[in-house]
């Protein structure tokens, strides 16, 4: 389903992408993982039209889509929940979720969209007049991936969505990541710190260090891997 073949991002002088090459197929959960400063997030930047690349390609269903503008992506399938949440605060939960879907006319889609999200997060559905500033952390959460959900794609990418949150919510969240993968069968790049946690869910994975893919394979294989459970879960 996608293909990065070579790309290299530059932020100014500083070279942050160093030639990496990934896959991902239609139905996974492909998750990258890798310290602080590696080039994750930039690597999710990239892809979603918002950090230019200067070499490489990145291509979608057969389709070059390089340096795509970030909202064309949208209509093209790709939505990307961002780090940090990103709701705008002053919105209500369901004025957040509508402009997520923001390139579908067809009422009754959106409203399918609505109902969709609110039986996923059921809790967004008892908030849906709240204004998402007043929201928990995990509840943004909630609000930042079911935004990106209303216009339906077949690849969500996921930046840090358990970034600050409490361990039970983070169980949740994740929890909530495998049932959108396993019930609407939406293929998953996932960026995460936690990567006992986003190894457990994933199909495959591949690790970042200072810009290259130094390893990659079954998650459950670097899971085990001596190397990763050093350097990434904590492990001896």
């Amino acid at each position: 389903m996608l293909s990065i073949k070579d790309l290299n991002t530059y932020y100014g002088n500083i070279h942050a992408l160093k030639g990496i090459n990934m896959e991902i197929e239609q139905g996974e959960i492909v998750s990258l993982i890798g310290s602080n400063g590696a080039g994750k997030t930039t690597t999710l930047g990239s892809i979603a039209g918002l950090i230019p690349a200067r070499s490489g390609s990145v291509i979608f269903k057969g389709q070059d889509i390089t340096n795509v503008p970030a909202h064309n992506l949208v209509k093209l399938g790709i939505s990307l929940s961002p780090e940090g949440r990103e709701v705008f605060p002053a919105l209500s939960v369901q004025e957040n979720l509508r402009l997520g879907a923001y390139i579908k006319t067809d009422k009754a889609k959106i409203k399918e969209s609505f109902e969709r999200v609110y039986d996923l997060f059921p809790r967004l559905r008892e908030r849906i007049n709240q204004s998402a500033g007043t929201l928990s952390g995990g509840e943004q959460q909630m609000l930042a991936i079911g935004r990106a959900l209303m216009c339906e794609p077949e690849l969500l990418l996921l930046d840090e969505p358990s970034l600050g949150l409490a361990p039970n919510l983070v169980l949740m969240i994740f929890e909530l990541i495998e049932s959108i993968n396993k019930k609407h069968g939406t293929t998953i790049l996932l960026i995460e710190q936690n990567a006992n946690m986003a190894l457990s869910i994933s199909h495959r994975a591949y690790v970042l260090e200072t810009g290259r893919i130094s390893m990659f394979g079954k998650a459950c294989d670097l899971a085990n891997d001596p190397r990763v459970k050093k350097a990434y879960l904590g492990q001896m």
